[in-house]
């Protein structure tokens, strides 16, 4: 066994875990559909979620090539695994006995959903500058604006229709980037 089979163990651990509360969570909300006015930004923001596991997922195979893990490494990759755990996990509201306003419940939760996304985009620039050598200019900027938009989320949740959709568009603009 390589290391990094041994280290992506543990990675694929956690992001099977985050792509499970995720849709755990969006199960428990089609099930509770009668009491629930459900929110279309929502719905949005959990597969833009959706999409970083599974791009996190992907490119850990281009580190395949790395012969040399240090436990730093490792650590950020379990960082950022557990942060995109944490944003699927507030991605979306379980319904409870009342109801359930899906795009009030989502600019409430929503902004630890985008603080944890926050954080896993410095997670990013490690890796790309100093595990694949990547140009360090687009691998600072691309990031950046990911953070720049979570800050946004945050302080401004007022507008989360427009924050997830600016969302989307980022997130896919990363795929394309990436994969």
């Amino acid at each position: 066994m390589t290391q990094h089979e041994y280290i992506f163990i543990a990675v694929s651990i956690i992001l099977g875990l985050a792509i499970t509360r995720l849709l755990n969570n969006a199960a428990m909300l089609l099930r509770g559909r009668d009491v629930i006015n459900f929110h279309w930004s929502s719905a949005i923001w959990a597969f833009s979620i959706m999409l970083y596991i599974l791009q996190l997922w992907w490119v850990g195979w281009s580190l395949r090539v790395l012969q040399e893990w240090q436990f730093t490494d490792f650590i950020v990759l379990v960082f950022g695994c557990s942060c995109l755990y944490g944003a699927s996990g507030m991605a979306l509201s379980e319904p409870g006995e009342e109801g359930l306003d899906m795009l009030r419940e989502s600019q409430r939760w929503g902004r630890l959903s985008a603080l944890f996304m926050l954080m896993y985009f410095f997670v990013g620039p490690y890796i790309n500058i100093v595990k694949l050598d990547a140009p360090v200019l687009p691998s600072l900027i691309v990031p950046a604006i990911g953070i720049v938009l979570m800050a946004l989320v945050i302080s401004v949740p007022r507008f989360f229709r427009f924050w997830s959709v600016l969302f989307f568009i980022y997130s896919m603009s990363v795929l394309v980037l990436t994969v």
